[in-house]
């Protein structure tokens, strides 16, 4: 209503200055001013009072301005002059601020609907997380009570600290990924080789291949640097090679290459495994969308989608049921062949 009165005085200059603009300025001035000092009762006020109150208002000063009208020396057309003052500004008023409580209705649903989905969030995170850290420290758990036996023998002794040790690293990597997804910016950023990052992570899920019967092989070019966080491109392509590996419980066949150019690296990942449908492919990356169901908390691809973004890089996945999947990334190239060029 402040706003509308001082833009009343600024249309009312436009007709020229005289009784009718000095009226105006008498009016609308100090109304704009008692309506910004009574603002913050007035946004106290339910909805249709404030409605009300405003088309009221409107009615008040549009009296004041017909009967200010009888000053006017100048013949007057008192119906027309009553239609337009006592008619068209309380109706314009109330329209706009019908809009006005409409609109900010509609914001205040969806702050809500975004605050309620936050806090869906933590809930699922949490109890995703404390599912995913539970098994392995219960796993770790079971281990030492057996190692409390005074009669064990140093080969089981070693064999169970072995796995306690695998189940305490699982549960790290749990919260690695957790931490990851929080905060995805980038640590020490440097030069990074494409081809030894990427043998690393296959050289660390080597083991979990061959228990799988998964067969890796690899056809990378012979140069691809980009510009990145060495942590964190280990942590997405382990995430990534780790859900192939998964995805081929009876054994298949993955395979690995890059290639690259004077803009472009791209890493090609394909696997044998068991496929995604349309949906699951369209949620790939989703938060707490897992394609494993139960038994995952899609923490590890919402890692990789982190990564990749902070990275400035993109992902392409193409995947059909019983035939396999592909992953495609394409990250900036840092070569230094081409840095002198």
């Amino acid at each position: 209503m402040a706003i509308l009165s001082i833009a009343a005085v600024i249309i009312r200059g436009f007709y020229g200055i005289d009784f009718g603009f000095i009226e105006t300025l008498l009016l609308y001035v100090p109304l704009a001013f008692y309506l910004w000092r009574q603002y913050p009762i007035f946004s106290n006020y339910s909805p249709n009072r404030r409605i009300f109150f405003s088309v009221c208002l409107g009615m008040i000063v549009s009296t004041i301005t017909v009967l200010g009208m009888g000053f006017i020396k100048s013949p007057i057309y008192w119906f027309d002059a009553l239609f337009a003052y006592m008619v068209i500004p309380p109706l314009g008023i109330g329209i706009i601020s019908y809009s006005f409580e409409f609109v900010r209705r509609n914001i205040h649903m969806r702050h809500q609907l975004i605050k309620t989905e936050k806090l869906q969030a933590v809930e699922q995170m949490g109890a995703a997380i404390s599912h995913e850290i539970r098994n392995p420290l219960t796993a770790a758990t079971g281990f030492v009570q057996l190692l409390q036996d005074d009669f064990l023998p140093k080969q089981k002794q070693k064999e169970y600290l072995a796995l306690v040790k695998e189940e305490l690293k699982a549960a790290e990597r749990v919260i690695q990924d957790y931490l990851t997804f929080a905060k995805p910016s980038l640590g020490a950023i440097q030069e990074l080789n494409v081809k030894k990052e990427l043998q690393q992570a296959i050289k660390i899920l080597q083991p979990m291949a061959n228990q799988n019967s998964v067969e890796i092989s690899t056809n990378f070019s012979a140069v691809g640097f980009i510009q990145g966080d060495q942590q964190k491109f280990r942590q997405c392509f382990i995430n990534v090679i780790k859900n192939a590996i998964e995805s081929m419980p009876g054994g298949g066949y993955l395979s690995i290459g890059t290639e690259f150019s004077r803009y472009f690296v791209i890493i090609d990942i394909k696997d044998t495994g068991i496929g995604m449908t349309k949906e699951q492919l369209e949620r790939l990356g989703e938060p707490y969308y897992s394609t494993k169901g139960s038994k995952g908390t899609g923490l590890g691809m919402m890692v990789v989608y982190s990564i990749v973004r902070a990275l400035n890089g993109s992902i392409k996945v193409e995947s059909a049921v019983g035939t396999g999947t592909r992953f495609l990334f394409k990250f900036p190239s840092s070569n230094p062949a081409f840095k002198d060029k």
